[in-house]
């Protein structure tokens, strides 16, 4: 994904921005919904945070692809009710050039006019420049990679064609032999080269050609070859220049020049002077037909005469979005050996119907019958088929009589096997083993005919079963159960209301079961609209009630594989359904069960072979949210140990972000005692808070929405900083605003006041220095009410630190002053350290340098103390910023690089951005501005979407001051505008004046 402007490269992102933007252009012009992009980028994984995340897309968009000084409602991108749009006409697409040119090439063709056919083609496929969108996330950018290889191909098949029907034969070869896209089984490109051989006067190669397609899709499809290429072998065969060459042959033709040419010899020819003529007849008599797809009889084994047995169940007419596990279950076997092919899956994504599907397109490849038991290992214990049972009925199946079966005694097992095996030596079967729960059921049913293939499907894996193919059937895309439900209720229906079609979809959660109990219900309401049954359907709890049919329900199929578990894997899979994230450790569930790391992990992967778990990476599971839900469903039938599971979860994020941030845990004068967690430090909690990604905001409003008011105050204070540090400023406010919402409620009574020094805290990171000075103000005014000491030296840091940058200076110092003697008496070091850096900073702006050194050095005392990298980081900026003043420019260097290497140890982008962008600065002072330039890069690199404007625009500026040092005006002025464009960049004049002074000077 690439764009220019005057052919200068803009800078898009991240892939998955890439993919955003691919997707609004994909769907132009039209309005794309948050949930179809949200489809469309992440498909079924999307963030945590909703919707919520897509306008931190949007912002660096706007900024890279707008003219400088549009506003929102020029910009490219436009905002409307529920989602985005991108402008038609704003940019130009080479999708929209590929379009134009296709459609020229087509007409053409149409029209005859091949050269001009070939020249719109060419020109159509000059845009192709590797692989569509590679690299590109999500669901459409797959879709439009195999729509647009497709069209790739077939622009290729038309100017080959085109090549062939002007006559240009070698040409076309050489089009062939460069087709990138070309495939052993691409039938059309097979057929383009025969009659470009044809053409060429290449008869006998033509027809080898044909063989080898042939022989290819025998030996690896299973299949013969289609119509159209029977069709041109026998036109090759008679020489019809008309059907290969578009026009009748003559003296001079095609024809003459290929009469001399010799034809393939054939066994039965006869050596005579008529030697080309015998060979055609022979051809022409060769059968077509192929031999039975599968393995061919073994010579000298005598095959049994008797009639076909096929017991399998009826096909399913509807199977949607299967065919990548179809071509895995159905592909060619080794023919020497009995083949077995395992498949499991959870419960309602359509395993049976799978296996079936297979069996019936692989059933003519095997002579001797295609048999099918369902061993019903989650059926009732009357209804539960052992293998006895099961031999029994197969043997009956093959032999037609189970008169001399052997009956009830100890080696009855042994013999049934035996007996098993003998009768199936000499037979080649299929054979379908339907919900097994275990290697040992399955075992002693496989046939000892070489060249039989067995299909097992259920719910738990199997790893001790020996099996060639292993497959786990996973839930349906959003696109998948679209068509499904489409299938099911008829075009008409379900595309009258695409959007509750997608979104009863979406609470399916791709269960082809689920599915079909939605399309019956529908079908049995015919005033139903699929708006009012996804309203019906309006969470993962009621969408489980809602999904029943009389005897077939979703909760009843859950139900029975969780009655198979054992008691500690029941209380496991209980407590899994606590989790506040979809995605959760081992650690989550050693909390919950206040076991071991190991034990938990266990228990996980024991659920993951049982299929009510899926483990999406190593280390990390995740419910189906229908699961889930069925799994808390079965918690509140022991509501007190639902309760404790939630408070230990929600503990263990308290205490990880208590732990990972800079204030420590000492900096939390109430809620719980962090001490015992299972984190040897910030480093280990920092990386399981990272872990989590965009789902920590879930984690708070799962507090709050399950009454664990004071764990959703708690987390949300905890977080805060953590998020904002790492430039999450989104999630950071989303916490707190869920947050604020109970912090009244909450027995904590320092909440109210905490959380808005949190939310100060975050708009100071932003920049927002006004925003944050009243959020401090009403902190202040509820810590002065509650008479808390902690909160109110706090909310005065705070303000003070939000006032001197709008130039109120007295009044900050004052608020600073006040703060450090509170922290003082408080003994937090944190907190004094940052007070005494900003006094520095007010030192600093007045010129008197080194009195801001001794701010620095006294707050870098502090933080060395501490021992936090990102601390002694930030504390060592300053530090330099005064050297840098004072003209000890080499002191600042060596101090910033050591901030910078801390900042990475810390894991904090912005700070090491930030501390990048000093150094270059120093660099430059030093008078080598081209090493300047790329530690500006550097820094440039380290930005994200979250990166706050005001340190964006100071990166930028510093690096455009770079590039006018070396006399490179054209970049400095591109980076001079760039930060003056930034949306945010009038609400920060100490950033703003550099800015446009640099841009003048240029």
């Amino acid at each position: 994904m690439r764009a220019r402007r005057d052919g200068v490269s803009l800078s898009l992102g991240p892939v998955r921005r890439q993919a955003f933007l691919a997707a609004l252009v994909l769907r132009g012009p039209d309005l794309v919904t948050y949930r179809q992009l949200l489809d469309d980028v992440w498909g079924g994984e999307p963030p945590g945070t909703g919707h919520r995340v897509l306008p931190s897309y949007v912002y660096p968009l706007r900024k890279a692809l707008d003219t400088v000084g549009a506003g929102p409602d020029r910009s490219v991108i436009l905002g409307g009710h529920g989602g985005y749009r991108f402008v038609a006409g704003s940019a130009g697409t080479d999708l929209d050039e590929l379009a134009d040119a296709a459609l020229l090439a087509r007409r053409a063709k149409s029209a005859g006019d091949h050269d001009a056919a070939l020249e719109h083609a060419g020109r159509a496929l000059d845009l192709f420049r590797g692989e569509p969108l590679t690299g590109l996330p999500g669901p459409l950018a797959d879709s439009e990679r195999r729509r647009l290889s497709r069209q790739r191909r077939a622009l290729h098949q038309d100017r080959v064609e085109c090549l062939v029907l002007l006559g240009r034969h070698s040409d076309a070869l050489d089009e062939l032999m460069a087709v990138p896209l070309a495939r052993p089984h691409d039938e059309p490109l097979a057929a383009l080269r025969m009659r470009a051989l044809y053409g060429s006067g290449r008869q006998a190669e033509a027809l080898a050609v044909y063989g080898e397609t042939r022989g290819r899709l025998l030996d690896e499809l299973g299949v013969e070859p289609g119509e159209e290429l029977r069709r041109i072998q026998q036109a090759v065969l008679r020489r019809d220049d008309r059907v290969l060459l578009g026009r009748p042959g003559g003296p001079g033709g095609p024809r003459a020049a290929r009469a001399a040419v010799p034809a393939p010899r054939t066994a039965g020819d006869e050596d005579t002077g008529n030697e080309g003529a015998g060979r055609e007849d022979a051809l022409r008599r060769a059968p077509v037909e192929s031999p039975p797809h599968g393995p061919a009889p073994r010579p000298g084994r005598p095959r049994p005469q008797q009639p076909r047995h096929n017991e399998l169940p009826g096909d399913t007419a509807c199977l949607v979005g299967r065919e990548a596990e179809l071509a895995l279950l159905t592909a060619p076997v080794p023919p020497g050996a009995v083949s077995v092919a395992v498949v499991d899956g959870t419960a309602g994504v359509g395993k049976s119907a799978l296996v079936v599907r297979a069996a019936w397109m692989l059933g003519d490849a095997y002579p001797d019958g295609s048999l099918y038991v369902d061993l019903r290992a989650h059926g009732a214990g009357h209804e539960r088929v052992d293998p006895r049972r099961a031999l029994r009925r197969l043997l009956r199946a093959v032999r037609g009589t189970g008169d001399d079966l052997p009956e009830h005694g100890p080696d009855e097992l042994a013999e049934l096997v035996t007996a098993w095996r003998a009768a199936t030596s000499a037979l080649r079967l299929l054979l379908v083993v339907d919900d097994a729960r275990s290697a040992e059921q399955v075992r002693p049913l496989l046939p000892a005919g070489p060249g039989s293939r067995v299909l097992v499907a259920g719910r738990q894996r199997l790893p001790g079963l020996d099996a060639d193919v292993r497959l786990t059937v996973e839930p349906l895309d959003t696109g998948g159960s679209v068509r499904l439900l489409r299938t099911l209720l008829g075009r008409e229906r379900s595309d009258r209301e695409p959007e509750a079609a997608r979104e009863l979809a979406r609470r399916c959660g791709g269960l082809p079961l689920a599915l079909r109990i939605v399309g019956a219900r529908l079908q049995n309401r015919p005033s139903w609209t699929l708006e009012h049954l996804a309203a019906r359907m309006s969470d993962d709890a009621r969408s489980l009630g809602e999904l029943r049919a009389e005897d077939r329900s979703m909760a009843a199929a859950f139900r029975m594989s969780y009655d198979q578990l054992t008691p500690e894997l029941r209380r496991g899979f209980r407590a899994a359904g606590q989790s506040p994230t979809a995605r959760f450790d081992g650690l989550t569930l050693a909390a919950m069960l206040d076991r071991s790391r190991e034990d938990a992990d266990d228990l996980l992967e024991d659920l993951v072979d049982a299929s009510l778990l899926h483990q999406p990476q190593p280390g990390r599971y995740r419910l189906h949210d229908l699961v889930r839900a069925h799994a808390r469903q079965l918690a509140a039938e022991a509501p007190g140990q639902a309760a404790a599971d939630r408070a230990a979860a929600l503990g263990l994020y308290t205490a990880a972000g208590r732990i990972a941030g800079y204030w420590g845990p000492e900096g939390f004068p109430t809620g719980p005692d962090v001490t015992a967690a299972p984190f040897a430090g910030w480093r280990e909690a920092t990386a399981w808070l990272d872990g989590a990604g965009g789902e920590l905001v879930d984690v708070v409003a799962y507090a709050a929405d399950a009454a664990e008011y004071d764990h959703a105050c708690w987390i949300a204070e905890a977080l805060a900083e953590h998020l904002a540090r790492q430039g999450h400023h989104q999630e950071a406010r989303t916490v707190l605003e869920t947050a604020l919402t109970c912090a009244d409620i909450a027995t904590d009574r320092r909440m109210p006041a905490s959380l808005r020094n949190c939310a100060g805290l975050v708009d100071v990171h932003r920049g927002r220095f006004r925003q944050a000075h009243a959020w401090f103000a009403d902190a202040l005014r509820l810590s002065r009410g509650q008479g808390d000491s902690w909160d109110r030296a706090r909310a005065l840091a705070g303000m003070g630190v939000a006032r001197w940058p709008l130039g109120h200076v007295e009044e900050a110092v004052a608020h600073l002053n006040e703060a450090l003697e509170l922290a003082a008496r408080l003994d937090d070091d944190w907190l004094a350290g940052t007070v005494t850096c900003n006094l520095g900073a007010i030192h600093a702006k007045d010129g008197r340098h080194e009195e801001a050194l001794g701010h620095y050095r006294a707050a870098l005392s502090v933080a060395e103390k501490n021992g936090r990298p990102g601390t002694i980081s930030v504390t060592l900026c300053f530090v330099a910023d005064s050297h840098l003043a004072l003209g000890r420019t080499a002191e600042a260097t060596s101090l910033l690089r050591r901030a910078v290497d801390l900042a990475h140890e810390a894991g904090d982008a912005p700070l090491r951005a930030n501390a990048l962008s000093r150094l270059g600065a120093a660099e430059h002072a030093q008078g080598d501005p081209h090493a300047a330039v790329d530690t500006h890069h550097e820094a440039l690199s380290t930005l994200t979407e979250h990166t706050s404007a005001w340190l964006e625009m100071q990166v930028r500026t510093r690096l455009g001051q770079s590039y006018a040092a070396v006399g490179r005006r054209t970049e400095a002025r591109r980076e001079f505008r760039t930060a003056l464009a930034l949306s945010e960049a009038g609400d920060h004049p100490r950033a703003y004046g550099p800015a446009r002074d640099g841009l003048e000077s240029c």
